[in-house]
């Protein structure tokens, strides 16, 4: 039984932590470590490497796809009663809008509070003694 296969016993974490250790003693070899594991399946969930894969023969990508249906990006999914799921989904239908119009009123807000403040500044423009010319620093003739 050689080295890789008591590794490979062992599972991801024994490759982690071989990979983390040659980065620390000697980093060429850990990124050779890297490139033989993945060449050879070992990384990134490969299909080909078994020990990876699920206790049912899935692999891992899978699962992830099967959860992302499930949850629908952060959504529950469906509780069985037909009416609550409905009832659910309206209720966070309506908050939906309901936070989107507050959105809008604040931006309707801030636009209201920018002008008047532009207002005030173009008022106090307005209100102050031109600025004397700017001498161009040339001589006159004497």
């Amino acid at each position: 039984m050689g080295l890789i296969s008591k590794i490979d016993d062992i599972g991801r974490p024994a490759w982690i932590a071989l990979v983390v250790l040659s980065f620390i003693l000697f980093w060429p070899v850990g990124v050779a470590l890297l490139v033989y594991l993945k060449w050879s399946g070992r990384m990134f969930c490969s299909k080909r490497y078994g020990h990876w894969n699920t206790p049912d023969g899935r692999n891992a990508r899978d699962e992830f796809r099967d959860w992302k249906r499930r949850h629908r990006w952060g959504r529950e999914a469906s509780t069985g009663n037909v009416a609550f799921d409905e009832y659910r989904e309206e209720t966070l239908r309506k908050l939906e809008e309901d936070q989107r119009e507050f959105r809008d009123y604040l931006d309707k807000l801030r636009a209201a509070k920018d002008r008047a403040e532009f207002d005030q500044f173009m008022n106090d423009r307005r209100g102050r003694p031109p600025a004397p010319p700017a001498q161009t620093g040339e001589a006159s003739p004497a």
